[in-house]
Parts: structure tokens; sequence; C-alpha cells
């Protein structure tokens, strides 16, 4: 079976509850809190026996990234391919092109209220479409593409405030599955796993204007998300990458680094 040819579509499912409408946001990977916790209450324990109630579908591309939901809007973002699509997710060398996008939809209706899009060529395993979860701050939403087209948008309009492309701006090394490091936003930074060569493998920028605040030169690169902890009254950014010198037998390091102030 094609897996691959699947137009993945967003489904809202509830409960015949209105109090649902109500619902805590998830404006980001893994929820508030960035931990896949819910914390509502009279959260259903089971389904009921005839399942739940769709209140809408809306058809959208491929792609593996999560919905976020903020502010009355769901964002996700998909892939429209201009050519088939690999028969096989380990397809070496495969070529494809098509727009990669970011999509707007009003949670109450399913109808689409912007999109921003742009044109890619994917060279990675698995090339059905982007990865990472829309992360909403506010008036902003801020994306992350395979190809490393990193994006923050106005929430209500999809207008472009400022964008980098990880390939072309930092000559990063391109992942054999794309990027795939959810942003992390933390005050007002944005980190990413951006995977430069010039001490640029994670880079901060202001998340208002994408200036560069700082960056560090870690063992290697990978696919992890960083997080952000508090140690004794000190923030620190902590990343699972490649080990190199500094890993175990099986090549993975641990990485901390205190956050600059």
């Amino acid at each position: 079976m094609r897996l691959w040819h699947w137009c993945l579509g967003i489904l809202l499912i509830f409960s015949g509850s209105w109090r649902l409408l109500w619902a805590d946001d998830w404006p980001q990977w893994l929820g508030p809190q960035r931990d896949g916790i819910w914390r509502e209450q009279g959260i259903l324990d089971k389904f009921p026996p005839e399942g739940l109630k769709a209140r809408w579908r809306t058809p959208i591309g491929v792609g593996y990234a999560g919905p976020a939901v903020a502010q009355g809007r769901v964002y996700v973002m998909d892939l429209v391919p201009s050519n088939d699509l690999p028969e096989s997710g380990f397809a070496k060398g495969a070529r494809v092109t098509g727009q990669e996008r970011v999509l707007c939809l009003d949670a109450a209706s399913g109808k689409e209220l912007w999109k921003h899009s742009y044109p890619v060529e994917y060279r990675i395993s698995y090339a059905a479409g982007p990865r990472c979860t829309p992360s909403v701050d506010g008036e902003r939403v801020y994306t992350l593409g395979a190809m490393g087209h990193l994006h923050c948008l106005e929430a209500a309009t999809g207008r472009v405030v400022w964008s980098k492309d990880f390939l072309k701006d930092y000559a990063a090394s391109l992942p054999t599955w794309g990027f795939a490091a959810h942003p992390l936003l933390d005050g007002n930074k944005l980190i990413c796993l951006v995977g430069g060569r010039k001490n640029q493998l994670v880079v901060a920028f202001d998340k208002r204007t994408g200036r560069l605040l700082w960056q560090t030169k870690l063992p290697a690169g990978g696919y992890a998300t960083p997080a952000t902890y508090e140690v004794h009254g000190r923030q620190y950014v902590v990343i699972a990458c490649g080990g190199g010198k500094m890993g175990t037998k099986s090549g993975d390091a641990y990485v901390a680094f205190a956050l600059p102030p």
C-alpha cells in the first residue's frame, strides 16, 4: 500500500458536550507546558460505545507535523507535492518538489482562514512533509519546515514577519530525515537546532526580529528538541545530540549549557 499517497486531514473530534468548546489551548508541541499533559477538568476516562462525534473535517496535504490550537485557530503544516512520492521512505537520492505550507483554520468550523506557502525540493528520507508542530506565541506563530525554512508569521494574517533558511544562511548540514527539532520559545528567545558549520549548531534568535542572540557549538547534530530546566536557580538548555568523543558506546550525548542572560 502506498502510504505516502494518503491525503492527511485535520479532524477535530469532540464528545457531545459543548464544554470542550472552551477547552485549554494547545499552542505548541506537547501542549502549553511542553510536557504532553492535559490539565483540564472533566476529561473523558473512556470513549462512549457509539464513538465520538466529528464536528468537522478539512483535507490537507501530506506531513508529519501535529496541529497547534490557540485563540480559536488551528495551525498546521503540510506538503503539497508536485511529483510522486517515493514508494519507500528509505529511498535514497529521491527528489520531491512541491509547496510546503502553513495553514490557519477556524477551530469551530475548519474553514481555512489563511495559508502561507513556499516552494521546496525535498532531498531527505521519508519525504512526505514537514515534521514540526507550529508554536503560537500571542500575535506570532513560528514554523520550521523539513528543509530548514524557519518562519515567524502574524498569527492573524499569515504575513511573514521574518524568516531564516538554515541551509543557505548557516550552511547547515541537511539531516537524513530533515529538520525535525521543534523550535523552543523561551522568554524573548526562539532556540533552534540549526546545525550550522560555524559554531551554530544551536542558535537563539530574538523572537520578535530574528536577530541572532547567541550560538553554541556542540559535538554533533541530531533531531532532538531543545528543552529548558532550572537547576539551583540557574536556567539551562538541554540537548540530546550525536556524541562523538563525548558520547556513550551508542554515540549519544546529553549536553546541558547555561542560558546567557
